[in-house]
């Protein structure tokens, strides 16, 4: 992950779940009954049963005259945007209802205040009511064009449902008709006590006149020019890099973060390229024919975020395995994700022809361990297939590149061994901090001295003593979740044994480890009073499940140390006394995956960061203009 790419991860800081739409309308209620009564004096308070009466009749116009618009637009604007053409569903709806009350409110009460210590008066509070009115209308025109992908015009229906009900009932208990000479006995018969209301509202509500409507319509339309303007400057970037609109990606984004929606896997989609992924998978067999452990790796990264694209993918593996599976994480970054969840059955269906192709042997190596320059490298054969799995603890380290995988394969390769499983045990890295976040890039030194490790553990393994193999296996999915790092997973343990030497994999369901938490452990475990294993390693399996609240949320970072450590322990005491003897094999299929692509990662990381950073200046220089003509036309009404 570069620098870029990790301003585009901490996106999830907005990510949050919409609530239910009868939790956002009974908040919103509650929030209008109280504006009401703040709002609104309808009487003494010296008696206390005249007091309880005149507050609940104050909430009461608060609820009517606030809530009901509210209550409108969440009922409404699902069943008109749909009929148009949308896709808002009822929870989205009553939410940014909840929120057009939200702004209408805030605008009042503070234009409230000012008028007390400035003597401006009602009038100047229903000019800002105008105001918000708009603002409403221009924030939902926003939202809908946004989710919906709907035009200006068509969108401007569903949007205007709020404001138009709030009007409507201003309108009319205002008494604002009777600024009509139009007159008449049928007018007075039969239109004026349902048009004209004014003796059934509160006194202040006689405040506003007739060029109050006329300036809310004047202002709707300013400002649904401005957000016309603010999305063609916004997105025309997007099209002339990418070829797709913001307003995919916008929708795509609140579709993921507020309902858990599948949106934004279409918006990957049409950023997609094709490539070829070699998937790898190392199989153990009991002697009775059952598979006991599964290590599957294809070349793939885990990401972007929760169950997007392959976010998933290590709990999908463990689904499909036969025995206990392991999918640490593959020497690939965020340009190698998965753009759908379905390409993860492609994956998988080409671990399942690995699988099939396994032919088996019960001869493995004793493990070795090798260094070149910040790389280290745990190996071990089984026949003439070998795991290698990297680490650059207790230096920091990031994501991989798959150029340099696959070259550092290839140098293992050239020993002898005939499949490679090479890990990227990323198991250290101090965050979303500095300028390059421990990437390993292609001509990097780091890159060399992976490939070079890879070379060198190969040689070893080819010189290694040979044995029978036993392997012994454990799982807990432990107490902890995602939001403290740890995903459904848990931590499972693999140990073999070979010529009384014992190796210990340890593989955590997570994203990333703390700085010298895996030097602890492992020193623990080879190293510690109680030492059960001769070579050991800590692996995760990158996976972004934990990554849909925080974009940062490693290992360590909110879990015990110490607690951690021991459930390590207890499994891998587990997993030496469930050791029995075991065949081993590996096998290595291709997959036509779609995937990022090539550097489109960066450009859209490059262009989500420009949209939250110039996006805000822009659209509050938008909202300055519409403003400033907006008063404009005010002095001149």
């Amino acid at each position: 992950m570069t620098s870029t790419q990790s301003d585009l991860a901490g996106l999830s800081r907005f990510i949050f779940r919409a609530p239910n739409w009868y939790t956002s309308l009974g908040f919103a209620l509650l929030v209008a009954a109280m504006a009401g009564i703040a709002a609104f004096d309808s009487g003494d308070l010296e008696s206390s049963w005249r007091g309880i009466f005149f507050l609940g009749r104050d909430a009461w116009e608060g609820i009517f005259f606030i809530g009901i618009p509210t209550v409108v637009a969440a009922f409404g604007t699902t069943g008109v945007d749909r009929f148009v053409g949308g896709k808002l569903t009822h929870n989205r709806s009553s939410l940014l209802a909840l929120a057009g009350e939200v702004i209408i409110v805030t605008f009042v009460t503070v234009a409230a205040i000012v008028s007390v210590f400035t003597g401006l008066g009602q009038r100047f509070v229903f000019d800002a009511l105008v105001v918000s009115l708009a603002s409403v209308f221009a924030f939902r025109l926003l939202i809908i064009m946004a989710v919906s992908r709907s035009s200006l015009l068509i969108a401007a229906v569903p949007a205007s449902i709020q404001t138009l009900t709030a009007a409507a009932l201003l309108f009319v208990y205002s008494g604002t008709l009777r600024f009509f000479e139009v007159g008449g006995p049928i007018l007075d018969a039969y239109l004026l006590p349902y048009l004209a209301r004014p003796d059934r509202a509160p006194p202040e509500l006689s405040a506003i006149a007739l060029t109050h409507f006329q300036l809310l319509a004047i202002t709707c339309v300013i400002y649904s020019l401005g957000v016309y303007a603010f999305l063609r400057i916004v997105d025309r970037p997007w099209r002339r890099s990418l070829g797709v609109s913001v307003l995919d990606f916008i929708r795509g984004f609140i579709g993921h973060v507020a309902e858990g929606t599948r949106e934004l896997e279409d918006f990957f989609e049409q950023l997609g390229q094709e490539a070829i992924v070699p998937v790898t998978v190392l199989s153990f067999r009991r002697d009775d024919g059952t598979e006991k452990a599964r290590f599957v790796l294809p070349m793939i990264h885990p990401g972007p975020m929760g169950e997007i694209g392959g976010g998933n993918f290590p709990e999908r593996v463990a689904r499909r395995a036969e025995g206990l599976a392991f999918p640490p994480h593959a020497t690939a970054g965020h340009d190698f994700n998965l753009v759908t969840e379905r390409e993860v059955d492609v994956v998988l269906d080409a671990a399942d022809a690995a699988y099939e192709d396994i032919e088996y042997t019960g001869e493995a190596t004793e493990s070795v361990r090798v260094e070149s320059g910040d790389a280290k490298m745990l190996g071990q054969s089984f026949g003439d297939d070998a795991v290698l799995v990297s680490t650059y603890a207790p230096m920091f380290a990031d994501d991989v590149e798959y150029a340099v995988g696959l070259s550092a394969a290839a140098e293992a390769r050239t020993t002898g061994l005939e499949n490679v499983l090479l890990v990227d045990a990323h198991n250290c890295n101090n965050g979303l901090q500095g300028p390059d976040l421990g990437h390993v890039t292609p001509g990097s030194k780091r890159s060399f001295d992976m490939i070079s490790a890879a070379g060198l553990a190969g040689e070893h393994l080819g010189a290694s003593s040979r044995g029978a193999l036993t392997l012994g296996t454990a799982w807990e999915q432990t107490e902890w979740v995602p939001r403290e790092g740890i995903g459904p997973l848990g931590i499972r343990v693999a140990v073999t044994e070979v010529n009384g030497q014992v190796t210990a994999y340890v593989l955590i369901d997570g994203n990333n480890m703390e700085p010298g938490l895996r030097d602890y452990i492992v020193d623990d475990l080879t190293n510690g009073p109680n030492a059960l294993a001769d070579v050991a390693e800590v692996m995760t399996t990158d996976t972004h499940i934990v990554n849909t609240v925080e974009a940062e949320n490693q290992v360590g970072a909110a879990i015990d140390h110490d607690e951690l450590l021991a459930t390590i322990t207890d499994l891998v005491e587990t997993a030496v006394a469930d050791q029995e003897p075991v065949t081993a094999g590996m096998a290595t299929q291709r997959a036509e995956v779609t995937i990022f692509g090539n550097d489109r990662t960066e450009t859209l990381a490059s262009h989500a960061n420009a949209v939250v950073s110039m996006g805000g200046a822009l659209a509050l220089a938008v909202i300055l203009a519409s403003m400033a003509v907006s008063l404009l036309v005010f002095f001149l009404a």
